[in-house]
């Protein structure tokens, strides 16, 4: 769908007072990220990688009526178990039905039928929970017998960082672990207790990140929600932590989806509050405070690829990546999973169990839980398309379409920010170009009336109890 983009081009006198702001108007394509001009000229932006679409293959949209199997892993994501010695109030995995893996001979016989199915080495092998180090005595002889076959494979895992020891530490840094670190910085209330408050677990996450910062193979991940939008804040909380200097990366940093009442909860809660974080992030943005985070870089870098390759919508997978062929989410058991979040005795909301196959059977793994974005109507009329790419691909219903609107305005203004860079003017309205279809007023006013004041919520100052 083509949509009419309205800009200003602001412009200064010598001494850089504001004088006036001149509107100028493009059109950009959804379904192939091409900007044209107002006389209808094909604009050339320059991408940060030359990439070429023209032979890219098509990527197989997922449906429960047309569902997709696994082959060739390249990404193997473990889940050890949900359980967890946090309870935050936004997580996915909040109320999925768990399944017990502290029985050691699941190990056994997870390594020994591993080559049936797992040809070749992956590039990447994810360890989950729940909190993983809650599963210490199954993880530990899992990774080492992994580590043994695969020598050059990447290991991750996601930790809250509240169990480190000095044997986990040192284990860690032996296998060659990269460590993200869960950690909501100013808003870590929303998760419970802060690690950072207990002298003894702040010593130990201290010890691991002076350890692994070096070697780049630690990250803290936060994540944005109602009571910590404002991602300069949380920045600045871990350069406060860190010092100013110390050369760390914030991982995760996008909006959370909706998955029950506490993600409702946690979520945007009117359209003030949508403005509010639209021009927060798009300050943060042009003010370069959050230039730590990964998704700042990743998602303007990605942009303007898109716009300077002209990337055609149907190579697009979902933001997640679980609906690609060659990643794979399987328990200890065997059970192949939609996403390393859920459990086997778990169900999608379209009511298909997210037991999706199982290892024995490879050739019969059918990924029946997922709705990819080509077959949302929103998704293919929406402008951020290209990077939003369908939010969570198993939500329906109200879940969905709240998840839906706080991910556009999470991305609008990094939108906003690359458009301004590929042509010099920065958007400020949106419009849809079809007699048939109209956005949502409050998706078409980016930023909203100037005169009107709009303010982030608070956020608590004592930690949710456990």
């Amino acid at each position: 769908m083509k949509f009419a983009i309205a800009c200003t081009s602001p412009f200064y006198n010598k001494k850089g007072e504001f004088i006036k702001a001149e509107n100028t108007f493009y059109v950009y394509d959804n379904m192939t990220s091409e900007i044209f001009d107002e006389q209808g000229n094909l604009l050339e932006v320059k991408p940060l990688f030359k990439i070429d679409f023209s032979k890219a293959k098509e990527v197989k949209a997922v449906s429960p009526s047309s569902p997709a199997g696994k082959s060739n892993i390249k990404n193997l994501k473990i889940q050890l178990g949900l359980s967890c010695n946090y309870s935050c109030e936004y997580c996915s995995q909040r109320f999925v039905p768990n399944i017990d893996h502290s029985n050691s001979k699941l190990v056994d016989n997870f390594l020994q039928n591993l080559d049936s199915w797992l040809k070749d080495p992956p590039d990447q092998i994810e360890f989950w929970g729940g909190e993983p180090f809650v599963y210490w005595k199954v993880l530990k002889p899992l990774a080492e017998k992994l580590r043994e076959k695969f020598l050059f494979t990447k290991f991750l895992v996601i930790t809250n960082g509240s169990l480190f020891n000095d044997d986990i530490i040192d284990w860690l840094d032996e296998m060659g672990f990269v460590v993200g670190i869960s950690h909501d910085g100013p808003g870590q209330n929303v998760r419970g207790p802060d690690p950072f408050e207990n002298p003894k677990q702040k010593e130990m996450i201290m010890k691991l990140v002076n350890r692994f910062l070096p070697q780049g193979r630690v990250s803290f991940n936060s994540m944005v929600h109602r009571e910590n939008m404002d991602r300069a804040k949380i920045q600045k909380w871990f350069e406060d932590l860190l010092g100013t200097y110390a050369k760390f990366n914030i991982g995760e940093g996008g909006f959370i989806d909706v998955y029950d009442e506490g993600g409702k909860a946690n979520t945007l809660q009117n359209h003030e509050e949508h403005l509010a974080f639209r021009r927060t992030t798009l300050d943060a943005i042009n003010n370069q405070e959050i230039n730590r985070f990964l998704i700042y870089r990743h998602r303007i870098g990605e942009w303007l690829d898109s716009f300077g390759n002209h990337r055609p919508a149907n190579v697009l997978g979902q933001k997640c990546g679980m609906d690609n062929e060659n990643t794979i989410a399987v328990d200890l058991r065997g059970n192949v999973l939609t996403c390393q979040n859920v459990t086997a005795v778990s169900k999608a909301p379209n009511g298909n169990s997210h037991r999706i196959g199982h290892v024995t059977k490879f050739d019969e793994i059918e990924l029946n839980t997922a709705t990819h974005w080509k077959f949302r109507d929103e998704c293919s009329k929406c402008p951020v398309l290209q990077m939003c790419k369908g939010s969570c691909m198993f939500l329906e219903d109200e879940y969905f379409k709240i998840s839906c609107d706080s991910a556009y305005s999470d991305h609008i203004p990094f939108f906003a920010a690359a458009f301004e860079e590929a042509t010099g003017d920065l958007p400020y309205a949106i419009r849809a170009l079809d007699d048939n279809y109209q956005l949502p007023a409050e998706r078409e006013d980016l930023w909203g009336p100037a005169d009107l004041e709009v303010m982030l919520p608070e956020v608590r100052s004592t930690p949710k109890e456990l």
